[in-house]
């Protein structure tokens, strides 16, 4: 694991990565718990579905954000994101962005905020993510075909790569409560 070196009064932004299922989200609660405000990417898709008053399916998700990178590009969500993440820094120390799927938002959040970004990835095997999937009941889960399907749509945004070249990785292939004393841990040291 690499760590850069930053100035102590410096605001930070970090994004979450890390496969469907993995625990992006879970490791989000743990930082929203600690005063940490959250920008959840997937928030902004689901936000879309609503929006367009489609129904929510397995399916319907993915097909929104493919859509939407293919419209707008491949940055879409990490553009829009990105002054409301700015607002928090103005009174918050680190902010958290949740769901970075891309190598392009990637590269958004990167020119934005320089050295000041950071990225962590959550990573679990993938029988361990199928079934907390479908332990965990979004509408926007399915069967392990459905979960398949997904994980190739995710990785031909990049998202494999951005895992492997994240600044942090934390494993999740251990029971909750061990997880949750991961994160806990990052954040301290990471506030340090």
């Amino acid at each position: 694991m690499s760590v850069r070196l930053r100035p102590s009064n410096m605001a930070r932004v970090v994004a979450v990565c890390g496969m469907p299922g993995s625990g992006k989200g879970e490791f989000a609660s743990v930082l929203s718990e600690n005063n940490i405000p959250v920008l959840s990417m997937g928030d902004m898709v689901r936000a879309e579905v609503k929006r367009l008053e489609l129904e929510e399916s397995p399916g319907i998700f993915g097909e929104i954000a493919a859509q939407l990178r293919a419209q707008y590009g491949e940055d879409v969500l990490a553009v829009r994101l990105s002054d409301a993440v700015d607002s928090h820094l103005e009174s918050h120390p680190i902010v958290l962005i949740e769901g970075m799927r891309g190598t392009a938002e990637r590269v958004i959040f990167e020119q934005r905020w320089g050295e000041q970004f950071y990225s962590l990835a959550v990573v679990a095997s993938p029988d361990t993510r199928f079934s907390r999937i479908q332990n965990r009941g979004r509408s926007e889960d399915g069967d392990r075909q459905a979960f398949e399907v997904r994980d190739t749509r995710e990785r031909g945004w990049g998202l494999e790569q951005i895992i492997a070249e994240s600044d942090f990785i934390i494993d999740n292939n251990v029971e909750l409560p061990l997880f949750r004393d991961s994160c806990l841990a990052w954040l301290e040291s990471f506030k340090n």
